[in-house]
């Protein structure tokens, strides 16, 4: 095929052209462990979710205005140890150009938006404090953004390239889809 005739195609036909010449993932359990594991994984996010609105009333209502913390150094040098790690695997996987780059991104910067939140909370009113909100706004939150934007965009770009999605469609609309034809058990449809 030329590039003008590949041009000319639809993006539900470039999608097919580009299922047809992938080759099936090894591994890949079968359609209906698929959607099952789907199913369950979806019901744990949102049982969990109704068990986390008690608790935090719960939290709320029941936790001391004031605690004095064990362990409170190895807290923070630990929370501080992982996001290192983090960072570092997010820097390396992005200079090899390897996929693992988009987790290790998005993990690192929910971390520093954690980071962020804990240390501004846990600051004493003061210098201490801030110290706090100037780390948050000029360091932890802007590169944390960089991260989490970073990567939601290339998989946009993902996207929009394979024909998963319309150029102009936002990547929260874009569905997860496995092709048929990858998957075990799959009979083909004959016109």
């Amino acid at each position: 095929m030329t590039d003008e005739e590949i041009a000319a195609m639809t993006p539900q036909e470039r999608q097919e052209l580009i299922l047809r010449l992938a080759p099936r993932p090894a591994g890949l359990p079968s359609r209906r462990t698929l959607e099952r594991m789907r199913k369950w994984r979806a019901v744990l996010m949102l049982v969990c979710a109704a068990a986390l609105i008690p608790w935090t009333v719960y939290l709320a209502e029941t936790l001391p205005k004031h605690y004095v913390a064990r362990n409170w150094v190895a807290t923070w040098v630990g929370f501080d140890i992982l996001l290192l790690a983090m960072l570092i695997l997010t820097g390396v996987a992005g200079w090899k150009r390897k996929q693992l780059v988009f987790p290790a991104a998005f993990a690192s910067g929910v971390l520093l938006v954690c980071d962020a939140w804990f240390d501004i909370m846990t600051s004493q009113r003061g210098t201490d404090l801030t110290q706090a909100l100037l780390s948050a706004a000029l360091v932890e939150l802007p590169l944390a953004f960089i991260l989490i934007a970073g990567p939601l965009r290339l998989l946009h770009y993902i996207a929009i390239r394979h024909g998963m999605i319309p150029p102009n469609s936002p990547l929260w609309r874009a569905p997860i889809r496995l092709p048929a034809r990858h998957l075990p058990n799959h009979q083909p449809h004959h016109p």
